[in-house]
């Protein structure tokens, strides 16, 4: 694990304590991506984040010349509460899918950022009605890990579950109106069997 990765894992063990799980998944010419699991059983949920994306910084792939140092690095958390019974979502089995958007910098050359939707193309777990995500801004649950110029910190991106009807209305008004509707209407984003926020004016 190189320095930075260091870091980040002993940050997200110091906000969220140590993990119950960790997965690691390799894809075909890509650094190997793990997938943590954190339970928290007094909120009732599990929150996944993943470890590997920040190892190198993101760079648009229409530069020629990308400094290998600069650029802006991330990981990506994911909260859902925990079902239990009947209702019991299988949401560990979003492993899989975490990965492969950590790994879409380095596979595709995507830079993700807050406002980004990022499609899995498959539902994020067996029946969820969900098969993208919105990327929320950083810093609420985890804090920046500062590295030393001129590498930019470690951001921790929240990953907030859309339905395709969501997804396809976020693209033409935009992150800031989905998730203003989500909070107009009381939108649980942690249910993970949650039906669409209404769209309709």
């Amino acid at each position: 694990m190189n320095d930075v990765l260091t870091l980040a894992d002993a940050r997200l063990r110091e906000t969220f304590g140590e993990p119950d799980a960790r997965a690691s998944v390799t894809f075909l010419g890509t650094e190997r991506i793990e997938v943590l699991r954190f339970p928290d059983a007094g909120a009732g949920t599990v929150r996944y984040a993943t470890l590997g994306m920040s190892a190198g910084p993101m760079t648009d792939p229409a530069q020629v010349l990308a400094d290998p140092e600069v650029g802006p690095r991330a990981e990506l958390l994911l909260t859902v509460r925990a079902g239990s019974g009947a209702r019991g979502a299988e949401t560990d089995k979003v492993l899989r899918p975490l990965a492969v958007l950590a790994a879409s910098p380095q596979v595709e050359g995507v830079v993700v950022a807050p406002g980004a939707s990022l499609d899995t193309g498959e539902p994020l777990w067996p029946g969820a009605p969900f098969t993208s995500v919105l990327v929320a801004e950083p810093g609420g649950l985890v804090e920046d890990v500062a590295l030393e110029p001129p590498r930019e910190p470690v951001r921790f991106l929240p990953l907030l579950p859309m339905t395709p009807a969501e997804a396809a209305w976020k693209r033409v008004h935009g992150a800031e109106a989905l998730q203003e509707r989500w909070l107009r209407h009381g939108t649980d984003l942690r249910d993970p069997f949650r039906a669409a926020v209404p769209l309709g004016e």
